[in-house]
């Protein structure tokens, strides 16, 4: 089949990754890519693993006539046999550009389960609320990334016979264990074996609520653990003044590393003892699939498909939380330190609860039967 993917942008973010992964992976078909707005990230990368991408350098929020124009005569040149859209704006242009195109096999993606304003800007609002209602007509199935999210969109009018949930999945030869890595990069920052290790992988964004991680982190620190806590990611450094301005009302400044942007996840992931997600809004977290992934147990705060991801293998705080999350915190470094047997178990049972459910050749053969459905 030639697919063609349709995307809001290719920054970096959890759908534009799944995105990659499912081109980069599915070799029985042909995918193109078009961003509405610019390449970003994932653009070169497709690029260079023989995807062909396009971009219509649409700006933020807004669509253009001549963007509109440059999509539909690419879709009318491309002829593909199916049409997969990926988040709201896409959705909504795509669908409808596609469907005046001539195209019938079209699936929406949804990555967003969280609609309440405030965790959601009111324009996707308002465009959700219309792709709820063009959902009969426009799309031939629509796939959810999570659980909540299906929920969350059959909450405001989408056509629920359409949903189909296909969990995002993951390359287990990238995330798995590694005691070589993990060994560099607790050298590489120096963490002595009496240091418990954590950290978080994520953009500093108002929905990870880096604030709330570095209140639990203060907390843990009164109780006079010993702990280091890096932080990698977009905005993840010293110039991000409130980031700093966090680190200090905490006193937690000394325990916590900020090592901005990192190409080497699988490295980071198995460097850490612990992996923590503070959010107050998520879909379906990658982060804590690939820190399981290679076997690092997390801690996670109860947003969208999180507690489904972690299973028994991991612990669950409230979210907008920081005592509740601090002292999960804490139980799970006191397994670490006190029950080494109880945790080596943890720590293969993480890694075995992806390999069961959420590998990257599950989430391929779904997209494939949904296209062909």
């Amino acid at each position: 089949m030639k697919v063609l993917h349709i995307i809001t942008g290719l920054a970096d973010g959890g759908a534009e990754a799944v995105l990659y992964r499912l081109c980069t992976t599915d070799t029985k078909n042909t995918h193109t890519v078009i961003s509405l707005m610019g390449l970003s990230k994932y653009g070169p990368l497709l690029q260079q693993q023989g995807v062909t991408a396009y971009s219509l350098d649409m700006p933020l929020g807004r669509f253009t006539f001549s963007g509109l124009l440059k999509l539909y005569k690419l879709i009318k040149s491309i002829e593909p046999d199916a049409v997969q859209t990926w988040m709201y704006h896409a959705d909504l242009i795509g669908g409808l550009v596609a469907r005046s195109a001539g195209i019938k096999n079209i699936t929406w993606g949804l990555h967003q389960s969280d609609l309440t304003p405030g965790a959601a800007k009111k324009s996707t609002i308002l465009v959700a609320k219309l792709c709820g209602y063009l959902s009969y007509f426009v799309p031939k199935k629509i796939i959810c990334c999570a659980d909540k999210a299906a929920e969350a969109n059959k909450g405001i009018g989408y056509c629920e016979a359409k949903l189909n949930v296909v969990y995002n999945g993951y390359d287990l030869n990238a995330f798995k264990a590694d005691n070589s890595a993990k060994e560099l990069i607790k050298k590489e920052f120096s963490i002595s074996n009496s240091t418990v290790f954590i950290g978080m992988v994520s953009r500093f964004h108002p929905f990870k609520d880096h604030e709330n991680l570095i209140k639990a982190l203060g907390l843990v620190k009164q109780q006079k653990i010993n702990f280091s806590c890096l932080l990698v990611g977009l905005d993840m450094c010293d110039s991000n003044q409130q980031l700093m301005v966090w680190l200090q009302q905490n006193n937690v400044l000394d325990n916590v590393i900020l090592a901005g942007k990192r190409s080497d996840i699988p490295h980071i992931m198995n460097g850490l003892d612990i992996h923590l997600l503070s959010s107050s809004s998520e879909a379906f977290p990658n982060v804590l699939n690939e820190a399981m992934a290679c076997g690092t147990p997390c801690v996670t705060t109860d947003v969208g498909d999180a507690v489904h991801i972690v299973g028994d293998t991991g612990w669950v705080a409230k979210p907008q939380n920081s005592q509740d999350l601090a002292s999960k915190i804490v139980e799970a470094i006191n397994m670490k330190a006190h029950s080494k047997g109880a945790w080596e178990t943890r720590q293969l049972e993480a890694r075995e609860r992806i390999e069961n459910n959420f590998k990257i050749e599950t989430m391929v053969s779904k997209y494939n039967e949904i296209w062909n459905s």
